[in-house]
């Protein structure tokens, strides 16, 4: 039989979370009533003046055309604003601003843009699986920059080899972090900067959580530090700061010539963001700030529920300064794959096992509260219930079944 698979899929694997997938899906189909806090799907609405910018737009002729490749100069210009309001930074709107279909579009197309076969890249771990994606598929190799507890889970940039330093081409970097909810300062970009310099490295920064900061943070971007432009990209998607993630557009910003690089790979294989999209993008760039400040007040209060009710358990669960994300270390010392199972089958809460972000995320588990906090009150009572030490209750995942309607 012939088989269509690429060599490149091969070596990327079956994606990771298909096993959890199925077996959630599973419970689903015996009624159970599952609680999913292993995504990070925004499920609070955009606000309602892009929601009026959409309507109005679709209805509009030029919604029926193809788009701008690099997006409408009115949404790069939005663009350039929000920058220049939110970081204080200027860009070129024409040379430095590209609208993508979502910032994982972009990510994933860098790769192909600017590396040859046999190039290196430079990919956190733990880290968003995109990066290591893009890299396979653009038949390059990957060397683990581990990120680690001890450092605030930032790159000891120092310890990679000056050898396979010298041969990379890219350097991911992701602050606010996915998985982990770490924060970076100004200060380390600079360094990221200095050591890009040195090696003729791009840096690549994945800035899509910048906005759901707590306690009065405001996260940096990469383009605020000295000389970024010279080496470095940053990606942002509206679908975090907006809660626009169905709606697929997003950013990216910095170096003209990697822009226009990235710009140059898109024209062979999409036709751009659509036209109506992109209003809706002006309208949450360039409105009101009230509805994503109301926001991330909802996530700031769901997460001190989530951190005291697994303290409640003696988990020890740290207090993430933003993203929606807790990166929990296993409690028992099991790994995460196990103790996300054991979590889904005693309870039908899912968990995402870290393993899925890299071998240092073995034994840890990352936890989402992009759920509503009632729900959350509900996944905490069933981990209490079922791994609380003070009860010795034990869990009937039953008497969380959607049973029969016998009112009649």
């Amino acid at each position: 039989m012939v088989g269509y698979r690429s060599s490149r899929l091969s070596k990327i694997g079956p994606y990771f979370f298909s096993e959890f997938n199925r077996r959630r899906e599973e419970l689903k189909a015996e009624g159970v009533d599952v609680i999913n806090l292993g995504v990070g799907d925004p499920d609070l609405p955009p606000p309602e003046h892009v929601l009026d910018a959409l309507a109005n737009a679709v209805r509009d002729p030029r919604a029926h055309r193809y788009p701008p490749f690099g997006g409408t100069r009115e949404f790069r210009e939005a663009v350039a604003i929000w920058y220049r309001r939110r970081f204080n930074v200027a860009v070129d709107p024409e040379r430095e601003v590209l609208a993508l279909i979502g910032s994982k579009d972009g990510l994933a197309h860098l790769p192909l843009a600017i590396l040859n076969p046999g190039d290196i890249t430079l990919v956190p771990d733990p880290g968003y699986p995109t990066y290591h994606a893009s890299t396979i598929i653009a038949d390059c190799d990957e060397v683990s920059v581990l990120l680690r507890a001890d450092r605030g889970y930032l790159p000891d940039l120092q310890a990679i080899p000056r050898t396979l330093a010298k041969r990379a081409r890219i350097l991911f970097l992701n602050y606010p972090n996915n998985p982990t909810a770490a924060v970076a300062t100004l200060e380390f970009f600079e360094k990221a900067i200095a050591f890009a310099r040195e090696h003729s490295i791009l840096l690549v920064h994945d800035n899509s959580y910048s906005e759901v900061a707590y306690d009065g943070l405001c996260p940096p971007s990469l383009l605020q530090a000295d000389g970024a432009r010279e080496v470095g990209i940053e990606f942002h998607s509206l679908s975090k700061t907006y809660a626009m993630a169905g709606w697929r557009i997003g950013i990216a910003v910095g170096n003209a010539n990697a822009i226009g690089a990235l710009a140059a790979m898109k024209t062979n294989v999409d036709s751009g963001v659509p036209w109506a999209i992109q209003q809706a993008g002006i309208a949450a760039l360039t409105g009101p700030e009230g509805p994503t400040r109301d926001r991330v007040a909802v996530y700031q209060r769901r997460r001190d529920q989530l951190v005291a009710g697994l303290a409640s358990l003696g988990w020890h669960p740290p207090r993430p300064q933003a993203t929606f994300y807790l990166w929990l270390q296993v409690p028992d010392g099991r790994t995460g794959q196990d103790f996300a199972k054991d979590v889904l089958d005693l309870t039908g809460v899912v968990l995402t096992p870290g393993i899925g972000y890299g071998k240092e995320g073995e034994r840890f588990v990352r936890v989402s509260f992009t759920t509503p906090g009632e729900r959350l009150e509900e996944a905490i009572d069933r981990l209490v219930r079922a791994f609380g030490t003070t009860t010795g209750q034990t869990y009937d995942l039953a008497m969380h079944s959607r049973q029969p309607d016998d009112s009649t």
